[in-house]
């Protein structure tokens, strides 16, 4: 379902996204596209797969001989493939975590750059027919923080639905579920361990839409390629506070506290091959684009004028 919808975007903007020879053709690497050859490996959060798959489909179109592997096992699943010199460009969404993944990426060698690609905010949905408009931060914790045995949204608050919840979230290796625990519970990777938990939102979102009292969290994107079987929950830190995300409230920042950066982490080492350095340079030179097809919150110009001067750390 996720390439078919990816395939719908590209077709929709890819010969203007890849009609300009002079700004894209080779990706900025110094090569012509026929002489672009070689392979790249993509690993990381599920999350920026969308927006990953969607840049080699693109990519490709000018350099076929480029074999480009996009995988997602996470960001924490990554950063282990990463820092053990297995892949070129880590996807995540996060932030390398400073006391765990660093020093692991150090003691193998391995030096990068942290490029910004896009924006995103997790998304907060129930089942279609559970109507909740608004959710809290304390009620979400509520529901979420360690020790909960909350089991029905009447426990949360008198005036929501008197519905027993199934709860989907994703597993301890993603970087929705550190950035979501740290945000609502506190502190990262504190949750209630009762749920049904997966690194694949897809299947979130088929757990989440096809059980009556289903009510989870995943990227943005998500939601909006399957809003027709969701309902999305707005959050704030009070309820005149509460805030829907939407392309406009994630870049702007008023979807707060769970609107997020990504981004991607091409090793200084692959980078120095001219396959990987026109693909980055791709990116950068048509993130909005990507960022459109894969439904994903595209750069501020601020943004992305800074990503293209973070890359150069992993080209010195």
């Amino acid at each position: 379902m996720l390439i078919a919808v990816l395939c719908i975007g590209l077709l929709g903007f890819g010969v203007a996204a890849c009609g300009d020879d002079e700004e894209s053709s080779g990706g900025g690497g110094g090569s012509s596209a026929e002489e672009l050859k070689g392979s790249i490996a993509i690993d990381g959060s599920s999350t920026v797969y969308p927006f990953a798959q969607a840049a080699a489909e693109l990519f490709n179109e000018e350099n076929p001989d480029v074999k480009i592997s996009v995988g997602q096992s996470g960001t924490g699943g990554g950063f282990e493939k990463f820092c053990a010199g297995e892949t070129d460009i880590s996807d995540a969404s996060r932030p390398i975590k400073d006391d765990e993944e660093v020093p692991v990426c150090e003691k193998g060698g391995v030096k990068y750059a942290e490029v910004q690609i896009a924006n995103d905010g997790i998304a907060v949905a129930t089942n279609k027919e559970l109507k909740v408009d608004c959710l809290t931060v304390p009620q979400l914790k509520k529901i979420w923080n360690k020790g909960s045995k909350i089991k029905n949204l009447k426990e949360v608050d008198s005036s929501l639905p008197d519905t027993e919840l199934s709860l989907y979230g994703p597993g301890t290796d993603s970087g929705t579920f550190d950035f979501f625990t740290d945000a609502v519970n506190g502190e990262e990777g504190v949750t209630r361990e009762d749920y049904e938990a997966s690194e694949d939102d897809n299947q979130l979102v088929t757990g989440v839409s096809g059980d009556p009292g289903g009510l989870g969290y995943f990227g943005f994107s998500y939601y909006e390629q399957n809003a027709d079987k969701l309902n999305l929950v707005g959050v704030g830190e009070d309820a005149g506070s509460c805030v829907k995300p939407s392309n406009e409230t994630i870049q702007d920042g008023s979807y707060t506290p769970l609107s997020r950066p990504l981004y991607m982490y091409p090793s200084a080492k692959a980078i120095a091959r001219p396959e990987v350095k026109a693909f980055m340079d791709f990116i950068l030179a048509n993130q909005a684009d990507i960022a459109k097809a894969a439904n994903i919150v595209g750069l501020t110009e601020e943004q992305a004028t800074k990503a293209k001067s973070d890359l150069t750390t992993a080209e010195a």
